[in-house]
Parts: C-alpha cells; sequence; structure tokens
C-alpha cells in the first residue's frame, strides 16, 4: 500500500531501531534518563530556547503550551481552521479553562491587523485575551508557511500588549526547509513551540515543546499531571534524537514529491486544487466536481492500493513522507487518474 494519510505514518528506520535497543535509559520522572536529557538538550539548542520538554504526543505538547501562558477564564485567539481548536479534543477548555477566539485567515496565516481587532482586555462583559496561537506550517490550509516577517510582528505587538505566542510547530521543519531558515530563526520570538518528531521527522513516538526556563519547569509537573511521566523514555528518545539530526535535511524531498502531486491533481477533470497553497509536503484537493464524494474515491483508492483521506465529503488530502518514493507517487496519480475514469 502506498499510503498517502499522514505523515504519522512513517516506520523508524533500521537505525532508529537500533538506537531504541542501545538505549542508556533512567527513571525520567526522576530526571535520570540520560537519553532523554539529551535529546532535551539538544532540543532547546536547535531552537535556542532555554529548556525543552519530552512529551507523547503533539497534543500533550500543545496543551502545555496553552496552559503555561493562560490563567482560567482567559481567550485564545487562534486561526478558525487550527489543530488545536479542532482536533485536540478541546483541551484549552477542558484542562486549561480556556476557550478559542477563531479568526478565518486566507492559506491559514494570521496577520496581526486581525488579531489585534480581536485582543480583548479585562471587563464585566467580554473574556480577556490570555494567548494568541499561530501554525506553521498550516496543516487544514495544506501545509502553509508563515513568512518569518509575519511571525515577528504578531510576537513583537504581541508582546507589547503583555501577551505571549505559542506556536504550533508540528511541522515547523517542513517550514524551515521551505524557507531555507533555521527553526532557530523561525521560532526566535516566540514565546514556546510545540514540534512532533513522529511526523516528517520520522521517529515513532514523541513530540518537543520549548520555552523559557521556568515554563518548562511548569510543564514538567503539567507533563505529570495529563499521564506523560514515562519512566525508562530513552528508548523512544533515542529514536528521537535521530530524527532531530538527521531527518531534517531531507524533508525537500517530500516537499518535490507533493509539488509533483498537486500539479498531477490539477491537470485530472474534477480536481481543483490551489497550488499556491502547496508549499511544503501536504495536498488538500477538491473532488466535488467529479461527482463522487470522498469516501467514495478514497474506498476505490484503497481497492488499488492507495491510501488517502477525505476531510470533508468533497475534499481530501494528500501528505508525502520519507516512507514514500517518487515512483510511489507515480503510481498513486495513475491510481487516481484510472480511478477518475472508471
Amino acid at each position: 500500500m502506498i499510503d498517502l494519510r499522514s505523515d504519522t505514518v512513517t516506520k523508524p528506520t533500521p537505525e532508529m531501531r537500533r538506537a531504541m535497543a542501545e538505549a542508556e535509559v533512567g527513571d525520567d520522572v526522576y530526571g535520570e534518563d540520560p537519553t532523554v536529557n539529551h535529546l532535551e538538550e539538544r532540543a532547546a539548542e536547535i531552537f535556542n530556547k532555554q529548556a525543552a520538554l519530552f512529551v507523547p504526543t503533539g497534543t500533550m505538547g500543545n496543551t502545555i503550551g496553552v496552559k503555561v501562558h493562560t490563567q482560567h477564564g482567559q481567550e485564545v485567539i487562534c486561526e478558525a481552521r487550527a489543530h488545536i481548536l479542532n482536533y485536540e479534543l478541546s483541551m484549552m477548555a477542558w484542562f486549561s479553562g480556556c476557550v478559542a477566539r477563531p479568526i478565518s485567515a486566507e492559506h491559514g496565516i494570521l496577520r496581526w491587523p486581525q488579531i489585534q481587532k480581536e485582543l480583548r482586555k479585562t471587563s464585566p462583559h467580554f473574556a480577556p485575551t490570555g494567548l494568541i496561537e499561530i501554525e506553521d506550517t498550516h496543516n487544514m490550509a495544506g501545509g502553509t508557511v508563515y513568512p518569518q516577517a509575519v511571525i515577528d510582528e504578531i510576537c513583537d505587538n504581541a508582546h507589547s500588549n503583555g501577551l505571549k505566542v505559542h506556536m504550533d510547530g508540528a511541522r515547523v521543519f517542513n517550514a524551515a526547509a521551505a524557507m531555507a531558515r533555521k527553526v532557530s530563526d523561525i521560532c526566535a520570538k516566540v514565546d514556546s513551540v510545540n514540534f512532533c518528531l513522529s511526523k516528517g521527522l520520522g521517529a515513532p513516538v514523541g513530540s518537543i515543546i520549548a520555552g523559557d526556563k521556568d515554563a518548562m519547569t511548569y510543564g514538567r509537573l503539567l507533563r505529570k499531571r495529563l499521564g506523560g511521566g514515562m519512566r525508562q523514555a530513552g528508548v523512544l528518545a533515542a529514536a528521537g534524537l535521530l530524527a532531530l539530526e538527521q531527518t531534517p535535511q531531507r524533508l525537500p524531498d517530500d516537499h518535490l514529491n507533493a509539488r509533483y502531486i498537486a500539479e498531477s491533481l490539477h491537470s485530472m477533470p474534477g480536481i481543483t486544487v490551489d497550488l499556491a497553497s502547496v508549499q511544503t509536503n501536504i495536498v488538500i484537493f477538491d473532488v466535488s466536481a467529479t461527482g463522487r464524494s470522498s469516501a467514495e474515491l478514497s474506498a476505490r483508492f484503497r481497492d488499488h492500493g492507495v491510501l488517502m483521506n477525505g476531510i470533508s465529503p468533497t475534499v481530501m488530502r494528500a501528505v508525502t513522507h520519507y516512507d514514500v518514493s517518487r515512483k510511489d507517487c507515480e503510481r498513486a496519480m495513475a491510481v487516481v487518474a484510472e480511478s477518475l475514469r472508471a
């Protein structure tokens, strides 16, 4: 099967499996796992943040990112299609006691004038703004990338208003590859950033949240409350270290494969793709003009060895990753074309 459902489906490399088997371990709740400690130190160094925290999932990382910067009864400004709002089981409400103030933005990229209009001060009527959240790359907008000037403007103005900025950077290494910049430059002004080791970087498990030392110290307590107090977690961190050090340089290949898929789909009757939004490894395309639902097409593709999911009855998503080669992409597009003709 050619699996284009998500970059979460990547399998650990043989080198990662060896590193996991040979990892030096200790009890991480006691802070005694040397491999976890090394991973957190390297992540903080790479992002030029004071500290970092290894967590089991990106949802946990974002939950901690919201909680360390907010108080109960506040609002979190985010884009309307943000993962943190739509796909994380309302954790900002359930755990942090906050509600979202969503803003619809072109290509998922919030800009300061939009945010400024939605800021709330403490009053007898409104919940005050507690945090601004941005997503880079933006998943449901098709892997779009924040321009650096936009990130910096949001952070500068947020800070002048006494607010913090959290970045859901699940795929921030894809953003860095697309911009030919370091992740430390992209995230220089955000107060915290969460990124996934288990998506395009290919580790089997885990995410990292990085920020200032006090926030991450508090975050460690929150991780325990959320059930993320792992013990001999070095067997996971070992794969994460290899993912962090070795995988980013090959992400441009995934982007080229996504561009190939987007251009192939664009040429097929009944399929609409916004080529301008295909900037990294995600392709979102509309199939409504084919006369078939995304569920029907997904089932047909599966029957011919290609996995692709619908994200609505009329819209589908393809995500490239290192377990999918250009040859696989070519075969997948042949399956799509034949399915549309059938």
